[in-house]
């Protein structure tokens, strides 16, 4: 595979000298990881505190908004920042805020208009699901913009101010928070949420002092349609089969199931947002490598996974340590449905760990049609388990289904980086080349 460049580079730099690349390295992903701890307690934070103020089945609700909110971000991030990461990271100045204007125009479009759907669906559901739901198609313009400026700063190596960006989102939840819970309800606690992040994207404009451009959007697509419409059936694949699976799990089960799952997610909660918010850091990571020693990058993505599975199974065996005590002040009433789901939820976890090691080569070599195929079989697996669990066992019974789904997915991500870099080492891969 060619290097990836962009019109009027030349794509031949010199490489850095070992030691300074690997500091710099080690500085960019320790930014990242400061950039993802500080997401971590955030959404842990908002988690545990609407959790213990409402309830678990108001929760319940809560939580349907946001895996919704999950199906919606992983549209922006396939159509407007995946490709930004892949093709722009580690580029020129120039090209980089040329590119960011456009990706994060593509980015707010996205929200306006599933934002306006929401807003329209919420107002006919009403009930206690559809304030929700109205709630969201509000914020999300907001909330998608606030992610697009994390991606655009990790592909530039400035992974600080991310992580600025994460922090004044968090600063402004904590009044948008009280307010939320004198109000009650739980799409009070939807609209802090996302007025929060709303206050970070505002910031992320004097942060960049780029202005997102969403006339640019129709250009973005039509330039990055060939990995962005293979990375948005992706990542859709991949947040639709857990609102399927939340869905599905309400109508079978009941909604304070949907609960109790959202409850033992949290309590994992620093290492699913780690993978969720992943290709911040190592796909980037990864492209680099890939440039520069192009040798490496099967030893990279495996230590990165293995290093993630590690650190989950060691967090899953902490928390089945935890006493019911400690688990009752952090979620309250939420605490005994979910403290049964800890040992399926971390091997889980672990699994999905595992597998983002080899995602992140797949992404770094551009080979999309490798990750889609990869993508589709986890969520099929992943909607099979979960609902196939839930039918036959209940709560306990989806969690281990799930599990297993998990696991299976991650050996079949590691069979395609596999033979993607054995394709990269005898044939160029074409497609990583910007138009």
């Amino acid at each position: 595979m060619t290097p990836m460049t962009t019109e009027g580079e030349n794509p031949r730099t010199t490489a850095p000298p070992a030691g300074s690349a690997r500091r710099a390295l080690v500085g960019r992903l320790s930014w990242g990881l400061a950039d993802q701890a500080a997401s971590s307690v955030s959404n842990f934070v908002v988690g545990i505190y609407v959790a213990r103020s409402l309830g678990v089945t108001a929760f319940g609700v809560f939580s349907l908004a946001w895996v919704t909110y999950g199906v919606v971000l992983n549209v922006s991030r396939g159509l407007a920042t995946d490709p930004l990461v892949v093709r722009f990271s580690g580029v020129s100045d120039a090209s980089w805020r040329g590119a960011v204007t456009r990706s994060t125009g593509t980015a707010l479009g996205v929200g306006a208009a599933i934002g306006a759907a929401c807003l329209v669906v919420g107002v006919g559901l009403g009930g206690s699901v559809g304030p929700a739901f109205a709630a969201l198609g509000v914020t999300l313009p907001g909330l998608l913009l606030q992610d697009a400026w994390r991606f655009s700063f990790f592909a530039a190596g400035t992974g600080r101010k991310a992580f600025v960006n994460d922090l004044v989102w968090g600063v402004a939840l904590v009044p948008a928070m009280v307010v939320a819970a004198r109000v009650g309800s739980v799409a009070a606690f939807v609209l802090a949420w996302g007025a929060s992040a709303t206050v970070a994207a505002g910031y992320g404009c004097l942060q960049s002092g780029i202005r997102p451009r969403m006339a640019g959007a129709r250009g973005w697509l039509r330039e990055q349609r060939d990995l962005g419409y293979r990375y948005l059936v992706e990542n859709v694949s991949l947040s639709g089969a857990s609102q399927l699976r939340a869905y599905g799990l309400g109508a079978i089960v009941g909604v304070g199931a949907v609960g109790a799952v959202r409850g033992a997610e949290l309590l994992m909660g620093p290492f699913l947002a780690v993978l969720m918010g992943l290709s911040l850091v190592t796909v980037p990571e990864a492209a680099r490598v890939l440039r520069q020693a192009p040798h490496r990058l099967g030893t990279f993505c495996l230590l990165l996974g293995g290093g993630q599975a590690a650190g989950a199974l060691f967090w899953g065996g902490a928390l089945l340590l935890m006493p019911d005590r400690l688990g009752e002040l952090v979620l309250g009433g939420v605490w005994h449905s979910a403290a049964q789901l800890i040992v399926p939820i971390t091997l889980g976890v672990a699994g999905a760990g595992l597998g983002t090691g080899a995602a992140a080569g797949l992404r770094a070599l551009g080979a999309a049609r490798r990750s889609l195929r990869c993508q589709l079989f986890a969520s099929a697996c992943y909607v099979g388990g979960g609902l196939g669990g839930a039918a036959a066992a209940g709560t306990v019974g989806s969690a281990w289904g799930v599990a297993a789904a998990t696991l299976s997915a991650s050996a079949v991500w590691w069979l395609h980086l596999r033979s993607a870099l054995h394709e990269h080492h005898h044939e160029p891969i074409p497609e990583v080349r910007t138009p």
